[in-house]
């Protein structure tokens, strides 16, 4: 009889504490940072886009998230990460001279990951800022890298155009962006994400959503085109509920590829045939396994991407500030740089704030991370 009240005890503690734990991860869940799903006349036009099926967005050709067992997966995620998934010290990196940028007309400053900033012809235009040092909506979770914080928005010019290619955290960070809309002018992204930063207090006025090949005529004779990928998205537990895309940025001088993340697929040659040559295809080179390589490129694979693409100038970002993948942390840089060379693709690999002048860049790795 005392046994059958020790478990009944047991059980009903353990019981209390699940649905503590559970009460405690939906209070949190409901912090702005996860976003929000889209409503109303937002969702009526994405139920409209040929892309979207099923409820969710889908990609042109079948994309398995995963191409081996999650068990297997999620082993090497634990078990067979790299002991050199982390730089061993402060990743090297330049303080910006914001000078040098205000002078020149054509510029590139690259803040790790995917976060960059382009001046063109006078215009500012940043993509996937990512600063508050995180890439995770847990508190503590994907912490940068020593060395690759290097600004903050209270330093940023005022922005003309922001790019948001997806609703990922490494790509739609909470904290960056609350702090920058004041300074941004117009925000581009695809169908369903502005959902998420109208509820972040970014005015109506400030939003513009699009599909898959959806034209934006800008100011100045610049032109921005909304372009496929092959990857996926979602915040919260929702999954393909917004438009992940790249861009095909046209100005008066230039013609530049903003990929966004995507795994290997025919879209680059479409986009390439469609749009090229490009002056500058910017690609994810980074945070890629075996087991998920229909959502993230090999770097291999981003070099006949650009090849594709029929870019003069190749830039791989994706790489060196946050751990979401198994393997070394300057291993996508090394790759790369040996591919570009066997292919002859010219490639830039600047250092973290370094300004890059987009009239004359250096085509040749600079392996500043050995």
């Amino acid at each position: 009889m005392k046994t059958r009240t020790k478990k009944r005890k047991y059980s009903r503690i353990i019981g209390g504490i699940f649905i503590g734990l559970i009460a405690m991860t939906t209070v949190y869940m409901m912090h702005p940072k996860f976003g929000k799903r889209p409503s109303g006349e937002r969702l009526e036009r994405i139920k409209k886009s040929p892309n979207y099926r099923d409820g969710k967005f889908q990609n042109q050709n079948h994309t398995p998230q995963l191409t081996q067992s999650f068990t297997t997966a999620l082993y090497d995620y634990l078990f067979a990460k790299s002991n050199k998934s982390k730089p061993p010290g402060k990743v090297a990196s330049k303080a910006i001279n914001w000078q040098e940028v205000q002078e020149n007309q054509s510029q590139l400053i690259w803040f790790g990951h995917s976060s960059y900033l382009l001046k063109i012809e006078g215009k500012y235009i940043l993509v996937d800022p990512v600063f508050s040092g995180s890439a995770s909506p847990i508190p503590g979770g994907t912490k940068s890298f020593a060395g690759t914080d290097i600004v903050v928005v209270e330093d940023l010019p005022p922005i003309d155009l922001l790019l948001i290619s997806h609703d990922h955290y490494d790509h739609m960070d909470y904290q960056t962006l609350k702090a920058l809309q004041p300074k941004v002018k117009q925000v581009i992204c695809g169908l369903g994400v502005g959902e998420h930063l109208a509820y972040w207090g970014y005015a109506a006025e400030q939003i513009a959503e699009g599909d898959w090949w959806d034209e934006f005529p800008l100011a100045d004779g610049f032109r921005l085109t909304l372009t496929p990928a092959r990857h996926f998205s979602g915040r919260s537990i929702f999954s393909a509920n917004t438009l992940w895309t790249s861009f095909v940025l046209e100005t008066p001088s230039k013609k530049l590829y903003l990929g966004g993340d995507s795994g290997y697929d025919t879209h680059f040659k479409a986009i390439g045939d469609r749009f090229g040559p490009f002056d500058l295809a910017i690609l994810e080179n980074g945070q890629y396994d075996l087991s998920w390589k229909y959502i993230h490129m090999m770097p291999e694979e981003v070099v006949q991407a650009a090849k594709d693409l029929q870019t003069r100038v190749l830039f791989p970002v994706h790489s060196a500030k946050f751990v979401l993948a198994n393997h070394a942390w300057n291993e996508p840089l090394e790759r790369i740089a040996q591919e570009s060379i066997q292919q002859n693709m010219p490639i830039i690999t600047p250092l973290i704030g370094e300004c890059v002048n987009l009239d004359q860049m250096q085509t040749l790795p600079t392996y500043w991370w050995k």
